[in-house]
């Protein structure tokens, strides 16, 4: 299984701050798997992605396996 950690947005899109899918998953996979309000907005180039705590240059190079944690991550607002 892959732990899907959701913040901010994400995480009110998804209705939890964590999922648990079955691996393997790619990109498109993940893309799939998720409801789709929340695979549009992942479409954003704003919304980053890391794997076991390493941002991704490119979403699409995501090749999460069993144990693995998926983080997504919505743009960072302040003020």
């Amino acid at each position: 299984m892959i732990t899907i950690v959701l913040l901010g947005k994400l995480a009110d899109l998804g209705g939890a701050s964590t999922l648990t899918l079955a691996a393997p998953l790619d990109w498109e996979g993940l893309k799939a798997a998720l409801p789709p309000a929340m695979a549009e907005a992942l479409d954003d180039p704003r919304n980053r992605v890391a794997l076991n705590g390493a941002l991704l240059a490119d979403k699409a190079e995501l090749r999460a396996n069993a144990s693995d944690e998926i983080a997504l991550l919505p743009p960072v607002s302040g003020g």
